[in-house]
């Protein structure tokens, strides 16, 4: 008897199952996420049996609730990937039996990681199966020349087949395993087209076993969406247990690899790297890699200094403040948040009593980094004023600080990190919340260090 096809409805951010199509998804509130899938009923009982498994496994008196205290922990079974910059980010090496998940937009550098772990990896003994169902042996080929020698650990299979690959896997037994990409994998048992919710959950499911039960460490390649997010059903990054995502322009020459969720680690760090003819290189001081080109003398511009983890960052703030020729004035920000600029310009107006309702106002953060904390406030401020006066600071002074609505300059976590990030690169003056410079100012006597206590004191230096 021929199976019946039906029609369900699958919501792309969870994964939640409908019978017919709602504009709102009842799981997770969003609307407009539901795409339409055939799919092939089961008629094997499964389901029953898999009830009636679950019903006798907790009478059997094997999986028993236990006390916290009972609980054992193991440290986890890490091993060096030979890149510096991404043991980082996985929060101090691989992790065997994990499975992570690398996104980014296209030609960001994706597959070339991988394939430099993957040769690094099979450099140090240790079996690497690199599968791809987007590129042929060819491509691949070409682009590994590029990069350097393989040794004969490093093994490359073009197959989209998930039934096939497990098999592949199981048989030839590897450490790490890539899978490039996830959109392109099928499995026969799910009835709807390479790329669809249904397709991308249940291989992942099947790879995620294959992680647990084999201890293999996977890779899998997603692709994004315009709104730079995974493609698929936003439950895909639920299942596994590290999310990476690659960011910065695919025409600039930086990378910046970024930790979104991380089961073995923390999600604050940051890998910074190059793209160049061999390859993705590591940048092990993105301070000076963020400050080069830096103009001198140039009015609206100064360094601030960001967090990321326990990686201090040095970058330029540039303002640029004009006099518009609109009925509105043009507020622009290019790598922090728009509505914190138009929050300090309010502050300088009201607190400061700069007449700023009649310029335009850009704001750029040098080097196309993306950043969002609050101790590049004061920097923001001072960029602003010194591009309206048009009085250029000093090059060699820094300044960090978060800015409250009164006008008040407050103090920022890691303030003795970034000062001495800022006097190992030469920067004589350091302009810091009043408490900070009451505090640091003898660990640190080689810079100078000026405490303010509201952003007047602060623009008040800019003559």
């Amino acid at each position: 008897m021929a199976t019946k096809i039906k029609t369900v409805f699958f919501c792309q951010s969870c994964g939640y199952e409908s019978a017919k199509w709602m504009g709102q998804c009842p799981g997770c509130k969003e609307w407009n996420t539901f795409v339409e899938e055939t799919i092939k009923p089961s008629i094997t009982g499964k389901g029953s049996k898999r009830a009636a498994g679950g019903a006798a496994g907790g009478s059997d008196g094997q999986n028993k609730p236990m006390k916290l205290s009972e609980v054992v922990l193991n440290e986890e079974d890490r091993f060096d990937t030979h890149i510096g910059e991404f043991n980082r980010v996985l929060g101090g090496g691989l992790v065997k039996g994990s499975l992570t998940l690398v996104g980014g937009d296209p030609g960001i550098g994706k597959s070339t990681l991988l394939l430099q772990t993957a040769r690094l990896l099979s450099a140090d003994k240790r079996k690497v199966l690199y599968i791809s169902g987007e590129e042929s042996l060819q491509q691949i080929k070409l682009r590994a020349n590029r990069i350097g020698e393989f040794t004969e650990d490093m093994n490359l299979f073009c197959e989209t087949d998930l039934g096939t690959i497990e098999e592949t896997i199981r048989r030839s037994a590897p450490e790490v395993v890539i899978i490039d990409s996830i959109q392109t994998m099928f499995n026969e048992n799910v009835s709807s087209a390479p790329g669809s919710v249904s397709q991308v959950r249940e291989s992942t499911a099947v790879l995620m076993r294959i992680a647990k039960q084999l201890g293999i460490s996977v890779f899998i390649v997603g692709h994004v969406t315009k709104e730079g997010t995974v493609a698929g059903p936003r439950v895909l990054e639920h299942m596994v247990d590290t999310v990476l995502y690659f960011e910065g322009d695919r025409h600039a020459s930086y990378r910046i690899l970024r930790a979104v969720k991380n089961r073995f680690g923390s999600t604050n760090e940051i890998g910074v790297f190059e793209m160049r003819n061999e390859g993705l290189v590591e940048v092990s001081n993105p301070s000076e890699f963020m400050l080069e080109g830096r103009p001198e003398n140039a009015s609206g511009s100064i360094v601030t200094c960001s967090i990321e983890g326990t990686r201090p960052i040095l970058i330029e703030i540039q303002a640029l403040v004009s006099h518009t020729n609109f009925n509105f004035p043009r507020r622009q920000a290019n790598g922090t948040d728009y509505n914190r600029v138009n929050l300090l310009m309010a502050v300088l107006e009201k607190r400061v009593g700069l007449e700023l309702s009649s310029y335009d106002c850009y704001i750029n953060l040098a080097g196309g980094m993306k950043l969002i904390e609050p101790a590049l406030d004061l920097s923001m401020c001072m960029a602003i004023v010194s591009s309206f006066r048009n009085r250029a600071i000093p090059d060699e002074v820094i300044a960090f600080g978060e800015v409250g609505l009164s006008g008040e300059v407050r103090s920022v976590n890691m303030p003795d990190v970034r000062i001495f990030e800022a006097e190992r690169l030469g920067f004589k003056t350091c302009i810091v919340p009043k408490t900070v410079a009451e505090k640091y100012a003898k660990k640190f006597p080689k810079i100078k260090l000026i405490g303010v206590s509201s952003v007047q004191d602060a623009v008040g230096m800019i003559r």
